[in-house]
């Protein structure tokens, strides 16, 4: 029994050792920012990680994918960026604030298996922040980063995305189904630094942490 005990509590340490460590190791280590393209930025509440786009920019339009009239407000669809984030679905749902958040919320998005989200947050002339840092992209980099992002809403039989209406946090925000899982290996901030990956984008080998995507921003 006191080796399962020991077992049990290094594995977090063993998963933060892991996290910081192939944080630091870089994926795409020769890319280096472009003097022009286009600008995106990465935002964060200091856990949680969100990829902010413009709505419309070349031939990378998200208005159908989240169209003003899912909002409560549907006002916040004149704005002029978006910022996506995913993650599980029942600690989404079911943790509006970090006072809602339960040990049992917690335990089923790290080890469950259950459905995920898309967040989706209508922006207007988003700035850099010391929370949200601006990222260059080429127009191809830009293309991959959307289409990894768009194939993971989930669609309906005419091809619209699936929102949750109603479940907003806000007046200006609204929850999409979308594909594939979430666990202790891919959290809000791996998915985000698969996305930048695809991209191209210099970022960690695996970032499950916000802090292993920020860093390499400032």
């Amino acid at each position: 029994m006191l080796r399962s005990l020991l077992l049990i509590a290094a594995l977090p340490v063993a998963w933060i050792a892991a996290a910081l460590l192939l944080g630091i190791v870089p994926a795409n280590l020769g890319w280096s920012p472009p003097e022009r393209g286009v600008t995106v930025f990465v935002r964060t509440n200091g856990v949680h990680t969100w990829i902010v786009m413009p709505k419309l920019h070349g031939t990378v339009d998200w208005r159908p994918f989240a169209p003003g009239e899912h909002l409560r407000d549907p006002r916040y669809g004149r704005s002029d960026h978006v910022a996506i984030g995913y993650g599980n679905r029942n600690f989404y749902l079911e943790t509006p604030t970090w006072a809602d958040l339960t040990v049992a919320n917690a335990f089923h998005a790290a080890f469950g298996n259950g459905s995920t989200l898309l967040h989706v947050e209508h922006i207007h002339e988003p700035r850099p922040e010391e929370w949200q840092r601006p990222l260059t992209l080429t127009e191809e980099e830009y293309r991959r980063l959307a289409a990894y992002v768009a194939a993971r809403f989930q669609r309906d039989a005419r091809g619209r995305p699936i929102p949750v209406l109603g479940r907003g946090y806000g007046d200006w925000d609204m929850f999409y189904e979308a594909k594939g899982g979430y666990s202790f290996v891919l959290t809000c901030n791996e998915w985000t630094g698969r996305a930048l990956r695809q991209a191209g984008v210099r970022t960690g080998l695996w970032t499950p942490l916000s802090q292993s995507i920020m860093w390499r921003l400032d």
